[in-house]
């Protein structure tokens, strides 16, 4: 009898085909097939775009034409950041930069000055320009932020895509996101928190011997959506320590990133998932036995790794020059109405502009949930009973509430006698920068989640309830779906700026004085440095800076005498009586911004009042373009 090897002498093993392995496909096919696998995901996703595409559809097609009308001051200052972050493209970048506040500079660690995301759009700012940049991180966090949360929904619970979409909308979409999208894109920014969300989670599953012996990738025998079951098979081993150690650096990581991201939300999710895990571990005792030694110490790892990364930026911020350790805005005034709660914001297709009194300003409606979802939340939390994650959801969600409320309840726009439970916590630090009425944003996902398990739980089972709560709902927000971001049209830019004449007058990193200064009030001569790339400094501006009484935070810097009486100049129109005095302060303040070029635009309000008052000053002017220039 021949062998396989004499009846085929010609044959390769090399060359072999084994029956069990196909041939690699192309990569379209690859492609179509994925796209196939996740058509829910990419159809989920496609709606979020879409949504958000329509908020700010005001803003485009001219993004440089166009503002957001409710808050254009920070939009201003965020495309200025904008400006400013993308130079670390060209090499030309710092902590300190002296683009603005000439000769100090402005910490912009102090500043929500959005640096990973100014970085990362450099190339869209350089090549677009910052308008441009900020209408798309407008969209960008709307629709990121529902993204990420559905997916965390459908991979971390195991949710129906109807219940995740459901939960995630609310989580982009609600009340205090579209709110804050009047031009605070530090808020907005939450793609990364579920993220952090599910990176502690992961961290827990290692930590829980339990959950740590079953198989990578299983489920455990009684199918549940608490992320970390203590369901599966009961063992005396350890804790995972690979997973541990790759959720430990992970979780710094993502930390780390949200820090120049925006440090306000970074606070509000730790301080949500402290109090979500304190229920959790008092509502599941067995588990916190078996997961808190190990789960302690890889929060304690990622708290060491990201320390490790940030010391130098969080000194510059609290110790560095021009940085504050304080806190900026009364928390007295940025406090929640109690009644907000129960309105409907007007920034929904159900509210009413009267209930805007009960806040302080467009871009801070996160209260305004409405009854309906109130009670349709509660309703669901006490359907799924004393589930562990439920009552985390359900206790955190209470605790941020309260804290929203500030030192001192208010009702109906009154303040009452009765302290809230921000007063045990005012003065803090860390806890001083962040606005109490901002707690009230860690509300929606965690509104979010309890609808989330509520309707996945009622699709799964049959009865009255898997028509009922999808049902309630979906009516509970109906209300809330949101409406265009209001907009309006912004004045051109003098083609001094926009057709770079301005290098005739200043050179590249030199101090440039537009007149009248930007003020905090009035920042519009920043478009000015937006523009030009942040290619020149100038004086004052709007941000802020140890300007206060001993050295406190404040908006802005105390105007110099000659910014002063040009601003005066601005507003009235009136010419003052000009003498040496004058010129000598003049000179003096030019000599101490470092200014190489003032400049007027044809333009500006009391344009030639300006021009005349600025001759006395500095002597005759030379016209560039559509401005007026005097070389000091």
């Amino acid at each position: 009898m021949s062998s396989p090897a004499s009846a085929a002498p010609d044959a390769s093993p090399e060359l072999a085909v084994r029956p069990d392995v196909r041939p690699a496909r192309p990569w379209p096919a690859r492609l179509h097939a994925a796209a196939a696998r996740h058509r829910t995901d990419l159809v989920v996703g496609l709606l979020f775009v879409a949504l958000a595409g329509w908020l700010t559809h005001g803003l485009w097609p001219d993004p440089a034409a166009r503002t957001l009308a409710l808050n254009p001051a920070d939009q201003t200052l965020y495309e200025w950041f904008l400006a400013v972050d993308s130079r670390a493209l060209l090499g030309d970048f710092s902590l300190l930069t002296d683009r603005l506040n000439a000769p100090d500079g402005v910490n912009l660690m102090a500043n929500t000055s959005v640096v990973a995301l100014g970085v990362l759009l450099a190339p869209v700012t350089l090549l677009l320009g910052a308008p441009v940049t900020f209408a798309l991180l407008v969209a960008a966090n709307l629709a990121g932020t529902a993204v990420a949360w559905y997916l965390l929904y459908t991979r971390l619970l195991r949710a129906h895509p109807v219940a995740a979409g459901l939960g995630a909308a609310l989580c982009g979409f609600g009340p205090g996101m579209v709110s804050q999208s009047n031009s605070h894109l530090h808020m907005t920014a939450q793609w990364l928190v579920p993220v952090i969300v599910w990176l502690v989670a992961r961290l827990l599953r290692a930590a829980d011997p339990a959950s740590a012996t079953r198989p990578a990738g299983t489920r455990p025998p009684t199918r549940t959506t608490d992320p970390a079951s203590t369901a599966g098979p009961r063992s005396t081993g350890g804790p995972d320590l690979r997973r541990l150690a790759t959720s430990a650096a992970g979780l710094a990581a993502v930390v780390s990133a949200q820090v120049f991201v925006g440090e306000e939300v970074l606070f509000l999710t730790a301080v949500t998932l402290m109090v979500m895990a304190l229920t959790w571990a008092a509502a599941d005792r067995r588990l916190a036995r078996r997961a808190l030694p190990a789960f302690a110490g890889g929060l304690l790892a990622a708290a060491g790794l990201a320390l490790v990364a940030l010391a130098w930026p969080l000194w510059f911020q609290f110790s560095g020059p021009q940085g504050v350790a304080d806190g900026l805005f009364s928390p007295h005034y940025f406090s929640a109405d109690l009644r907000s709660w129960t309105a409907m914001s007007p920034l929904s297709v159900a509210g009413s502009e009267s209930a805007a009194r009960l806040t302080t300003g467009p871009a801070e409606y996160n209260t305004f949930l409405g009854w309906p979802l109130l009670l349709v939340t509660a309703g669901c939390a006490l359907w799924l009973g004393r589930r562990p994650a439920v009552l985390a959801c359900a206790v955190a969600a209470l605790v941020m509430a309260a804290l929203s409320l500030g030192p001192r309840v208010v009702v109906d726009g009154q303040a009452t006698a009765l302290p809230g439970p921000y007063a045990l916590l005012g003065g803090l630090p860390v806890v001083d920068g962040a606005l109490p009425m901002r707690f009230a944003l860690a509300v929606l996902p965690l509104a979010a989640t309890i609808l989330v398990l509520a309707v996945d739980r009622a699709l799964r089972s049959a009865g009255r309830a898997s028509r009922l709560v999808p049902v309630a709902a979906a009516v509970a927000l109906l209300p809330l779906f949101p409406t265009p971001l209001p907009s309006a049209d912004r004045p051109a830019l003098p083609e001094f700026v926009t057709g770079g004449h301005w290098r005739g007058c200043v050179e590249p990193g030199g101090v440039l004085v537009p007149v009248p200064l930007a003020t905090p009030k009035d920042p519009w001569p920043m478009r000015w440095a937006t523009a030009a790339d942040a290619g020149f400094a100038m004086p004052e501006g709007f941000f802020i800076g140890p300007h206060g009484r001993g050295g406190t935070a404040a908006m802005g810097t105390v105007k110099r005498p000659t910014s002063k009486l040009l601003d005066d100049v601005a507003r009235t129109g009136l010419r003052p009586v000009i003498g040496a005095e004058q010129r000598r302060q003049a000179a003096a303040d030019a000599d101490f911004w470092g200014a190489s070029c003032v400049a007027v635009a044809v333009g500006t309000p009391h344009a030639d009042s300006l021009r005349l008052t600025l001759e006395q000053l500095y002597g005759p002017a030379t016209r560039m373009a559509d401005a007026w220039t005097w070389r000091v």
